[in-house]
């Protein structure tokens, strides 16, 4: 049977598909627009139906009327008329976000009466175990019976079309022996973002994950942490999808250990990306952003505020509270040797480290309500008083020569400033002491479990209390950041703009989207070899010279923990002993890398793996389309081209877009293997030479 290769039908499955619950929620709306723009409405995301949030997140569709589904994609309704008069219930709409693509939600519960069925056919078909009380591994079944069950129906009722089945995930991933089982006529892909067992090794903190890879008994680590069944599942996604996928080198490599089959390429996480008219614009919002950041400063640290912020640095680590994994054991050992460095060189510089991780919390701290409250109240006050002045200024002038006025301007402070005003300024001003011997505190919230909480005893391991002799102080805000906090009252994207470097040294971290998102928005940051963001950074930049673009990458796989954490204090004491003119022109090279970042080059990298599936399935008809053999080893191989980094800046290099702009238009992107097109990425032999067709260019102007 002849399918259509070049038009066919695109449908990624996730648990996370108008549910938000982690990252691959955040993947998959950043990466609809530039996937709806290529496949308009044959692009479908098939996901399980969230009864609580579904209503906010989809605009439901009439899928029995007609127009719904033009001309060919009516086997999709035919489809899904079988199912609905088979009992399954769904909800078929639009996502509300921007690319506004196709979505089908199935409702599990009108399924469920097949749970015991439909496990005992998994045993019998792949031998894949499932205990009776796993929730999360009955919803994944359920998941993938449906998932299967609509791909055979549509593949038996849709001759004309080519059909790519993308899973992401275990919980997504059942589907995919069912179909190389049952012979459904689609095309399979199976993208893991991070390994159940990896997770759960490195949870336990105690292991040299990494090193110790090879060695790993993977059938007694998953039996002993109970999830021996869930890591059969993630196998046999696997082992049966046409093509197998991870986020980034690092977990490609866990992957291959972990799940015996090498991944046949990366598909990294990328970003929308904003760029502005003038260089200067982004360096405003940071001052503006920063601002806002000086003001929690300072009612923080009222009573205590002996430090200048014109020459303050903001640190900060952002994400899930997992404390080793994340990072956050290594970035406070890191502060605290920071600290005594700048305490012996007389540094004049101060660091205000900030730890924006959610923990479990009780209330924020009066103390730190107060400190906000009573530097607003001065701050009010001063304006009131200042606006008096002003006023008393005005007439003065306005009576002069009359009145017995006999001056231009008033020459008695007493006559600006009254007796009432300097009461008033002097009350708000005795507001900010502290009590004798108290310090700024290191934490915003009462925490639920003070005494046990890993990071405050951390803190108070290394000393680190705020000390007004420490030029390092620290923050610790249990909670994600929104516009609405009461102390800290910004977004998390605005908050980043206002830091000066991210610091994100983390052991586990399949990709890594704070330093990126840092990147995008010009902030220089910290990671490791072992986050995926890194080593992706290390494979499009020269060695040792990802730093002169704000990417700063501390090698946590082949040093020692010390050798490492000695490692982020150079980075940090380097980036203290810039001066401001060089943390400008730091931002600079660092915002211009956000290209790099954006899913019109990262979306490339599902374009060859949808093509490698295509090749494998259909080796013939794909030799026809393409017009030559072309190997489907892997991702690159079928691809072709040679692999190209970015060098040492100049002092003040031209950015991406500018370079691109200035040379032929028949040049093609590159991603990080920098493979443009399956056809004409050969030629071309400058990554920052590399633009969007001119339809492209012309839109991004606009």
């Amino acid at each position: 049977m002849t399918r259509d290769l070049q038009n066919h039908l695109l449908f990624e499955v996730a648990t996370e598909v108008a549910n938000r619950v982690g990252g691959i929620y955040s993947v998959l709306k950043s990466k609809a627009p530039i996937t709806v723009r290529q496949y308009r409405d044959n692009y479908t995301l098939l996901g399980p139906l969230n009864h609580a949030t579904y209503q906010t997140e989809v605009d439901p569709l009439d899928w029995n009327d007609p127009e719904t589904f033009p001309g060919e994609l009516n086997p999709i309704q035919q489809t899904l008329r079988s199912m609905s008069d088979r009992g399954v219930r769904f909800v078929y709409g639009r996502w509300l976000v921007e690319g506004s693509p196709r979505v089908l939600l199935f409702d599990l519960s009108s399924v469920s009466g097949y749970l015991n069925e439909w496990k005992t056919d998994l045993w019998s078909l792949v031998g894949i175990p499932s205990p009776e009380n796993d929730t999360e591994t009955n919803d994944a079944i359920l998941l993938g019976y449906t998932v299967a069950w609509f791909l055979g129906e549509l593949a038996h009722l849709d001759t004309q079309h080519a059909i790519i089945a993308h899973c992401h995930e275990w919980l997504a991933g059942v589907a995919l022996p069912l179909c190389r089982k049952r012979r459904i006529d689609v095309v399979t892909i199976f993208t893991t973002h991070a390994t159940l067992l990896g997770r759960y090794l490195c949870a336990a903190g105690n292991v040299d994950f990494y090193n110790t890879l090879e060695s790993v008994d993977v059938d007694r680590e998953a039996g002993k942490r109970g999830i021996y069944h869930r890591y059969c599942v993630e196998r046999a996604a696997a082992h049966t999808a046409d093509v197998f996928t991870t986020v980034s080198q690092i977990t490609a490599l866990e992957a291959e250990h972990l799940l015996k089959r090498k991944p046949d390429g990366i598909l990294p996480n990328g970003l929308n990306v904003v760029k502005f008219q003038a260089v200067h614009e982004f360096q405003n919002l940071h001052a503006i952003k920063k601002e806002k950041i000086n003001e929690f400063v300072r009612g923080h640290f009222h009573g205590a505020f002996d430090f200048d912020l014109d020459n303050t640095l903001y640190f900060f680590i952002a994400g899930r509270y997992e404390y080793k994994n994340k990072g956050a054991d290594m970035f406070i050992e890191a502060l605290a040797r920071l600290n005594y460095r700048l305490k012996v060189a007389g540094s004049k510089m101060h660091v205000v480290a900030f730890i924006i991780m959610p923990a479990p919390t009780n209330s924020f701290t009066v103390e730190a309500l107060r400190g906000q409250a009573v530097v607003s109240q001065l701050e009010n006050t001063v304006k009131e008083v200042t606006d008096l002045i002003g006023k008393r200024i005005f007439d003065h002038a306005m009576k002069y020569p009359h009145m017995g006025v006999t001056t231009e301007l008033p020459t008695d402070l007493d006559e600006l400033l009254k007796q009432s005003d300097k009461v008033l300024l002097k009350k708000r001003t005795l507001a900010l002491r502290r009590p004798q011997g108290e310090l700024p505190p290191i934490v915003t919230h009462n925490m639920v479990n003070d005494s046990t909480d890993p990071i405050l005893n951390q803190i108070r391991h290394v000393q680190l209390f705020n000390q007004p002799s420490d030029p390092v102080k620290i923050i610790f805000h249990p909670e994600f950041l929104n516009a609405n906090n009461p102390i800290l009252g910004l977004d998390y994207d605005e908050f980043v703009r206002g830091c000066h470097l991210g610091v994100f040294p983390s052991y586990y971290e399949p990709w890594g989207y704070t330093p990126a998102e840092c990147t995008v928005m010009g902030v220089p940051s910290i990671t490791t070899n072992l986050s995926g963001f890194g080593a992706y950074m290390e494979d499009l930049i020269e060695t040792n010279q990802a730093k002169d673009y704000g990417i700063y990458i501390v090698d946590r796989r082949f040093k020692a923990p010390d050798e490492s954490v000695e490692q982020l204090v150079d980075y940090m004491e380097e980036f203290v002993k810039k001066n401001r003119r060089q943390r400008i022109n730091q931002r600079n090279r660092t915002e211009r890398l956000s290209d790099l970042l954006d899913w019109k080059r990262m979306g490339l990298e599902y374009v060859k793996a949808r093509q490698l599936a295509l090749r494998r399935a259909y080796p013939d008809e794909f030799r026809e389309l393409i017009g030559e053999e072309l190997s489907d080893t892997n991702m690159d191989t079928l691809a072709g081209g040679k692999k190209l980094k970015i060098a040492r800046p100049l002092s003040v290099p031209g950015s991406p877009r500018e370079r691109a702009n200035s040379i032929s238009n028949s040049a093609v992107f590159m991603t990080p293997g920098d493979l443009g097109t399956i056809q004409d990425a050969n030629n071309v032999d400058d990554y920052f030479h590399l633009s969007l067709n001119d339809d492209d260019q012309d839109a991004d102007d606009e």
